[in-house]
């Protein structure tokens, strides 16, 4: 999971409890200001409900003096449209209400029954088949509702006491105002029937307490200025008048007629019940305004609160994306940092350090600052203090590539010093071996000189390797160009059982050309030696040769048991990209043999052959060829001669007998290409074998004269020594030289050897060959150690 989604997870978590604790916080509020707005619209139903009831109460005092014949139908009907109007917009604001309280609930039910009732009960009044007290039982019912649903209202949830005391002395004034109604109908009801009887009596005086109760119970609940309101609206004149009539009907005995008139009575009755219903619709004004400013204030704390939690809530997420931004930004340009340092800017610079002379003088410490730090540090936080030890770690891995390449220059010059100074035993050696093998004729001691002479060759081809894997090569530049068989008999005199090569199909006219010629030499010795050693003892290495278009290919072809395909894999691939550093000494044949084939741009690849053993195919392109004369053939059995049997002619014509090698000892030089891939990691391939100063193999008889320098004291002819300045000659080669010939003497006419001395000679260079390759009956290690063919 990347450490964007992790980091959401990390914020989501903390967001998610603070929302449901932030919500669990706002319910409350949120309740109280849903509750203040339902609370609102069930004041405005009430006093919709108020109007009602006032419009009620003047359709029944109109209904009793139309049943009681002191009033006329217009005034029923035009009551009765009022009630109608009040009823419309009662049911239109009852429509809207929800989660009333369960009193008042009941109480709009009934209200409801009664409507759908009403009809039939004006149609009773119109016909006069009710009485008196049914329809003023009738209204009485609804009216009781209406009122009930009023003061069932401050029964609901969340309801303020201040504002339900309010509510409750509202819907007492609304009973005191039915009070004075019922009393209204009962002086009708007594009118009409010539006086008061006893019970209609005590209703009356019930509906005067029930009045003086009624406004006792609103001055105690609602504020002060309500009771100033009643007060002052009741002390008129219309209001006066309306008590006068009702302390003189209350002041009549019952059976006796009341002293004053149906109208008068109703006109005052009516005027005070207007006045009671101004008061009324006052007071539910002030109920519905101070439900209105507690709903607001309750809706703006809510709000209030929601806003704030939003906010911050907001805010917390604004902070949390900034700052995360700002660390996944940072932990990409780290991590992007990280990336271009591990897969490209550390790998230029080991790959930088890898090349010879990389270091130029600069110590470790010196090529670590050039690089810089891949790492803009711009906080000292945590993720700064990474990049910081990024950086470190960047440091540290440039100055350790650094130092490794130091300590492998260090290790490559002492490579060079040791082969240098290898060159020079050997050319010394050589030197020693040339003088004692020039006048001996004892055939044993010849044997020893013989086997010495075949390990010289030996000792140069692995001083050579050690001067390419330093980073050298050599010295020598040849002045003229070699035909390739001369070049392969010559790299198979370099290898230990050369007596096993032979020569195949050899196209005429390849040749190879002279700034090539000795590593040529040395990656065919290097094939051949690999291919001698690791296949059965008696079975022959074939060589051929021919050309493809601009190019030549040579193949060495052994009958061993063959490379597996993953092992013939990594080899080829090691070969046609050498290693840049001095790499395994078990695997250096790989090394060198790369370095020495990439210089000239040759390919080398180890192909399986059809039946056993592996063939290895050396393409040879048009830089390296040259074109030659074509070369005689040398008889044999198969076709060819031999390599053994072309130095063992040697031997008859050269004392020394070594065909193969140099004849100096030249001491490596920088070359001028990188290494390259080109060798076989069978085993350790020899780097930098010299090829053989002599011509190609042909007959003794045609050697020229030019190159024969006389006659040795041993009566065989000794070739003319092309540069004995390139190697070091000891004094003491001197002092012997003298010695031998006298200071200034004019050196005897050395002596012929007979037949039998040349056989024994001859003897005794095939023994020491054969000595110098397996002394005391065992194999002779050469400088490989491990054989990969499988």
């Amino acid at each position: 999971m990347k450490i964007n989604r992790r980091l959401v997870l990390l914020v989501t978590a903390p967001l998610t409890v603070a929302v449901t604790f932030s919500a669990l916080a706002l319910a409350p509020a949120t309740n109280q200001a849903l509750q203040a707005n339902r609370l609102a619209d069930m004041v405005d139903v009430a006093a919709g409900a108020a109007d009602l009831t006032h419009q009620l109460q003047r359709e029944r005092a109109a209904a009793t003096a139309l049943v009681s014949d002191q009033g006329d139908s217009s005034a029923f009907q035009t009551s009765s449209d009022a009630t109608d109007t009040s009823i419309a917009s009662f049911k239109s604001r009852a429509g809207g209400l929800s989660e009333v309280p369960g009193s008042a609930q009941e109480s709009l039910d009934r209200i409801d029954r009664f409507i759908d009732e009403l009809p039939a009960l004006r149609a009773q009044v119109r016909s006069g088949s009710t009485t008196i007290s049914a329809l003023a039982f009738g209204y009485r019912i609804v009216i009781a509702d209406l009122n009930g649903y009023r003061d069932g209202i401050a029964q609901a949830d969340g309801v303020d006491a201040d504002i339900a005391d309010r509510i409750r002395a509202a819907a007492a004034l609304s009973e005191a105002a039915e009070h004075t109604a019922q009393q209204q109908i009962t002086v009708m009801r007594a009118q009409a029937a010539g006086g008061f009887t006893a019970a209609s009596q005590r209703t009356f005086d019930a509906s005067r307490l029930g009045y003086t109760e009624s406004t006792g119970v609103m001055f105690g609940l609602g504020p002060s200025e309500w009771r100033s309101w009643l007060e002052r609206t009741l002390s008129g004149p219309k209001a006066l008048e309306s008590r006068k009539l009702e302390d003189r009907i209350g002041r009549t005995d019952t059976s006796k007629p009341i002293g004053v008139t149906p109208k008068a009575w109703q006109k005052a009755s009516d005027d005070r019940q207007t006045l009671l219903h101004q008061v009324e619709e006052r007071i539910d004004e002030s109920v519905a305004a101070t439900v209105d400013a507690e709903r607001t204030r309750l809706l703006w704390t809510a709000g209030g609160e929601v806003a704030l939690v939003l906010l911050t809530l907001v805010g917390v997420v604004l902070v949390a994306v900034r700052l995360g931004r700002v660390m996944i930004r940072r932990l990409r340009d780290l991590r992007n940092a990280a990336h271009e340092v591990a897969h490209i800017r550390l790998p230029a610079v080991m790959s930088e350090l890898s090349q010879p002379g990389a270091l130029s003088g600069a110590t470790p410490e010196q090529v670590a600052e050039r690089t810089g730090n891949p790492v803009e540090i711009t906080s000292g936080d945590e993720i700064g203090e990474v990049g910081e030890a990024f950086n470190a770690v960047h440091h540290e891995a440039v100055r350790l590539a650094a130092e490794q390449a130091r300590v492998h220059e260090q290790f490559a010059e002492t490579l060079v010093r040791v082969a240098r100074r290898g060159a020079q035993l050997t050319s010394v050696m050589v030197s020693e071996l040339d003088t004692v093998q020039r006048d001996e004729a004892d055939p044993e001691r010849m044997k020893t000189l013989f086997a010495l002479d075949h390990l010289a060759i030996r000792m140069e081809r692995n001083t050579n390797n050690l001067l390419v894997l330093g980073g050298y090569g050599n010295a020598r530049v040849r002045s003229a160009d070699i035909g390739c068989s001369t070049v392969i008999v010559a790299a198979a005199q370099q290898i230990e059982r050369f007596d096993r090569v032979s020569l195949g199909a050899v196209e005429a006219g390849i040749g190879i050309a002279a700034r090539a010629v000795h590593d040529v030499a040395h990656i065919l010795a290097e094939l051949l030696d690999n291919a001698t050693r690791f296949s059965p003892p008696d079975a022959p290495v074939g060589v051929a040769v021919w050309r493809l278009w601009d190019r030549a290919v040579v193949q060495i072809v052994d009958e061993g048991v063959g490379i597996t395909t993953d092992r013939r894999a990594v080899l080829n691939a090691g070969l046609r990209e050498p290693k840049a550093g001095i790499g395994d000494v078990r695997s250096m044949g790989l090394h060198v043999v790369a370095r020495l084939a990439a210089r000239h741009g040759i390919v080398v690849e180890l192909r399986d052959s059809s039946g056993p053993g592996t063939i290895a195919e050396v393409t040879l392109p048009k830089e390296v060829l040259a074109e030659v004369s074509e070369e005689p053939a040398l008889p044999t059995e198969n076709g060819f001669e031999s390599p053994r049997t072309v130095v063992t002619r040697r031997k008859t014509d050269n004392v020394r007998g070594r065909v193969g090698r140099p004849v100096g000892a030249g001491v490596g030089a920088r070359p001028g290409r990188p290494a390259a891939p080109g060798a076989r990691e069978e085993h350790e391939a020899p780097a930098r074998t010299d090829v053989t100063d002599a011509p190609a193999p042909h007959p003794v008889h045609d050697e020229p004269a030019s190159r024969i320098a006389g006659v040795s004291a041993s009566g065989l002819p000794v070739r003319k020594r092309t540069a004995p300045q390139q190697w070091p000659v000891r004094e003491k080669r001197a002092a012997t030289e003298q010695q031998r010939s006298g200071a200034g003497a004019p050196r005897p006419t050395p002596r012929r050897r007979d037949s039998r001395q040349v056989s024994d000679v001859l003897a005794a260079y095939a023994q020491g060959i054969s000595r110098s390759t397996n002394p005391r009956g065992r194999p002779a290690n050469n400088d490989d150690t491990e054989r990969t063919k499988k």
